[in-house]
């Protein structure tokens, strides 16, 4: 390992392909790879849910919980294809169920999960220049490492790296939750862990960690102000100097329409009349007219946060100006049956799939001509980088990573490589479908060479990993250098 290369453990609730529920674990799986390429020695840590088969045991060891011991489990492996290690946290009690997250004890197993990674490290004798923490999950380790490892020589100088993938899930729990967690009620106040009477994982985390990241420039600014700052825009205001923005990646081995085994017909942009293949067979699947007629899709979770609702508001003038929708996702009850409900109604111009598929996702995006994403908030977004790869044109809200990745496209100019709209109103959404199907109808040639320009882009790993490298550094000069402490 070269003289300027770090020792890094990230740690993540999920990380592809053992464990997902959304973007964290595509983050999780591909960043902690191209830091591996880039030299340096990265590994990672998560739990091991039940639905993860394989991992060879590697020790054993007692977890203190709340007067009472439990046993930490460590089974290791590696993410195929790929040298980094994983560590598997392994614990019966709170790991082997059906499902990842959803159950009344997320407090104690996420808390038996930051301090099993803590007390894993001397075992497997691995000291981390910086632990790279993921969302509220893992909010409790930037607090123990300045509370009770603070004096630790093992620990002292281990800098902590905090990363907002999603604001708005927070794990919040009742005040009760500090006797679980070892804290004393000197600890339950506004200046430390209490969040409107109850106590807040996430907190802790932006609180404690040396730095603080989001995943794009522009939410790193919106989380500051009331209306995206989930009631913590105060504190993220107050740590403002330490608050960064990094924009995710995308795997471009992974994500890739001329090696993708999962798409119909590979193409590139050498061959892109392959791509149209795809789309008749996409069609074909979907029990849709296989014609050329614009083809839009959609991929995502069905909630709120989605912009899901000003898909419903302009679905019937979507469907009079003769294009086909193709929607693939899980979620919100509410929305599973209002687009079960459009389904029916439009059975020649729209398929519906409910649940996640990921080689229909693939199918999808290199299928598709337009991508929607008219997100109420986002904060990275990960589909609009993949579509961009595939050549599908994404239409989006400008807001946080959306706003970072995709830049209108100037008719007059020619420049940009994809359709965006400001405005949180169905009539701004409409209005920018319409004037991708205007170039897509009327000027194919335009159209071409914004599908070019968009698979040219270059949303890789390899770039925002230099990225994440300057900031652990960072996290590093401020835990090493200015012993800094917010609350002692």
């Amino acid at each position: 390992m070269a003289a300027d290369s770090l020792r890094i453990l990230f740690v993540s609730a999920e990380v592809a392909p053992f464990a997902k529920t959304g973007g964290l674990a595509d983050v999780a799986g591909s960043l902690p790879k191209a830091l591996k390429r880039a030299g340096h020695d990265v590994r990672i840590a998560m739990p091991r849910y039940k639905q993860i088969t394989e991992g060879e045991y590697l020790l054993d060891y007692p977890v203190e919980m709340d007067h009472h011991l439990e046993t930490g489990i460590i089974r290791k492996t590696m993410i195929r294809g790929n040298d980094v290690p994983v560590y598997l946290i392994d614990n019966y009690k709170y790991f082997y169920r059906d499902g990842i997250y959803g159950f009344p004890d997320e407090a104690e197993r996420y808390n038996f999960f930051c301090k099993a990674v803590l007390n894993m490290l001397p075992q497997v004798d691995f000291q981390p220049d910086v632990i790279h923490c993921n969302d509220w999950h893992c909010g409790l380790i930037p607090l123990s490492l300045q509370t009770k490892y603070a004096e630790d020589p093992f620990y002292r100088r281990i800098a902590t790296l905090f990363s907002i993938h999603n604001l708005q899930y927070q794990g919040i729990f009742p005040k009760n939750v500090l006797r679980l967690i070892g804290l004393g009620e000197e600890f339950f106040n506004p200046e430390r862990l209490e969040f409107y009477g109850q106590v807040n994982f996430m907190k802790a985390g932006i609180l404690y960690a040396d730095v603080i990241n989001t995943v794009s420039n522009k939410y790193a600014l919106e989380i500051q102000t009331p209306e995206f700052g989930e009631r913590l825009d105060g504190l993220l205001r107050k740590r403002s100097q330490d608050l960064y923005g990094i924009v995710n990646g995308i795997d471009y081995e992974e994500m890739n329409p001329e090696t993708d085994p999962s798409i119909y017909q590979n193409y590139g942009i050498k061959t892109l009349d392959l791509k149209k293949k795809n789309k008749y067979a996409l069609q074909k699947e979907m029990g849709l007219p296989v014609e050329d007629t614009p083809l839009l899709g959609i991929i995502t979770r069905l909630v709120g946060q989605k912009g899901l609702d000003l898909i419903a508001d302009v679905f019937d003038q979507l469907m009079s100006l003769g294009v086909q929708f193709v929607l693939l996702g899980s979620g919100e009850d509410y929305y599973q049956k209002l687009f079960s409900e459009l389904k029916m109604k439009y059975q020649q111009q729209a398929a519906i799939n409910l649940g996640f598929n990921a080689e229909l996702a693939q199918k999808i995006y290199a299928g598709a001509d337009v991508f929607l994403m008219p997100s109420r908030f986002e904060p990275c977004g990960l589909s609009q980088m993949i579509s961009l790869r595939y050549g599908t044109i994404p239409v989006v809200r400008e807001v946080g990573g959306l706003a970072d990745t995709i830049t209108n496209y100037n008719e007059q100019t020619g420049t940009g490589n994809g359709f965006s709209f400001k405005p949180y109103e169905p009539g701004a959404f409409l209005e920018a479908i319409k004037r991708a199907l205007k170039i897509y109808r009327q000027q194919p040639e335009q159209w071409r060479r914004l599908m070019i320009r968009a698979m040219q882009s270059d949303f890789s790993w390899d770039r925002s990993a230099g990225e994440y490298v300057k900031l652990y550094r960072k996290a590093m000069e401020k835990n090493q250098n200015t012993r800094y402490r917010m609350v002692v």
